[in-house]
């Protein structure tokens, strides 16, 4: 055979596999190891201390108080000033009354006003009238009491007669009842005056009651044309309609007043424990996701929800479940320029109560080998 053919037949050479790398060190592979369970531990006593600092609700909403506008009189409607979720400002009309039958009452209580007055002055009169009766009487007395005396002398000296006498005396008697009369005619007409002969004419208690009647007239005049109390948003006043009759106390719309603006959130009672008033709260609304506003704790509720519910639960029954129940807390706005705000938006609250968890004391004790003391431990920062 050729050498070629020799050397078709003669057996591959074997295929060496590329050389392994060197593994790493033995020293880098024990700290790789321990770093992820020591990072969690970190992360988890970081979480330990400050978890409990924060208390955190979704359940909270935006609430503004919502006035209920109605007529102090009635009438009928004649015009509607405002139209739906309109911004109004206070003592804007937001719509009348008629006030036709209003404006005659008005018209009748100033001519009451001017006939007490006049009243005032005639009992002035009859006051003066009753003094000078009252002269007069006293006069006549003293002259029929000198006739009385003349006759009486005359009398016990045989020089008159017994009906002249009695005539006398009859007229005497007669002089002591008109005196009577008069100082009893002085009395009444200083008592129509309240005793007060110098009063002045608008402090007399008729024309007080008079002028009482002229304010409460205008007052009502001025009440058909029914106006906005405070700043807001009207709404519901497809319920107006000219022509309508309305009667004095019926809500027919509401406004919302948008100055006044607070959050209520209703807390876990686990949550409340070292929830405080004034404590910092952040808010984040729904519908501003990237806008947070600062606000304050303003007060803690009375009572949880449940306790002011039409019906509240009855838990004496055999199939009692324990629910955590939650306590509205008001959150008072601090920032005057934010978003607009609308009563019933969703908000998300975080207060900061300034807790912070203690440590175990397996731990503590750990630390103080090592010479640590975190003074953190337990402590309520403000």
């Amino acid at each position: 055979m050729s050498e070629d053919t020799n050397r078709e037949h003669a057996p591959a050479a074997p295929v060496l596999p590329p050389p392994r790398p060197r593994r790493a060190s033995n020293w880098l592979r024990i700290p790789l190891m321990t770093a992820l369970p020591l990072a969690l531990a970190v992360a988890g006593g970081w979480y330990w201390i400050n978890g409990s600092r924060w208390a955190s609700t979704e359940n909270a909403y935006v609430q503004q108080n919502k006035v209920l506008i109605s007529s102090e009189v009635e009438g009928r409607i004649a015009e509607v000033r405002v139209r739906q979720n309109e911004v109004v400002q206070p003592g804007d009309i937001l719509f009348r009354l008629d006030d036709a039958g209003y404006r005659i009452a008005l018209d009748k209580a100033v001519s009451a006003v001017a006939l007490a007055r006049l009243q005032v002055d005639q009992m002035r009169t009859a006051l003066k009238d009753a003094e000078l009766r009252a002269i007069t009487a006293r006069n006549t007395l003293d002259y029929q009491q000198v006739q009385f005396n003349r006759q009486d002398k005359l009398r016990q000296t045989g020089n008159t007669t017994e009906a002249q006498f009695d005539t006398s005396r009859h007229d005497l008697d007669l002089a002591r009842q008109a005196v009577a009369q008069a100082d009893q005619g002085v009395v009444d007409a200083l008592a129509a005056l309240g005793g007060d002969a110098a009063i002045d004419t608008d402090e007399h208690p008729s024309v007080l009651q008079a002028l009482a009647s002229l304010d409460r007239a205008r007052l009502d005049l001025e009440h058909t044309a029914i106006r906005a109390p405070a700043v807001g948003t009207v709404s519901q006043v497809a319920n107006l309609q000219v022509g309508q009759y309305l009667t004095s106390g019926t809500a027919v719309m509401a406004l919302i007043d948008t100055s006044s603006a607070w959050i209520e959130a209703n807390f876990k009672e686990t949550d409340l424990e070292h929830m405080r008033p004034g404590q910092e709260a952040e808010l984040t609304l729904d519908a501003y996701p990237d806008q947070q506003l600062r606000g304050h704790v303003e007060s803690l509720g009375g009572g949880t929800g449940a306790i002011f519910s039409i019906l509240p639960a009855q838990n004496a029954t055999g199939n009692w479940v324990k629910v955590v129940q939650r306590v509205p807390v008001r959150i008072a706005i601090d920032q005057a320029d934010g978003p607009a705000l609308r009563a019933g938006l969703s908000v998300a609250v975080d207060i900061d109560t300034g807790f912070v968890r203690p440590l175990p004391g397996a731990v503590r004790k750990t630390l103080a080998l090592l010479g640590i003391s975190p003074s953190y431990a337990g402590d309520i920062h403000p």
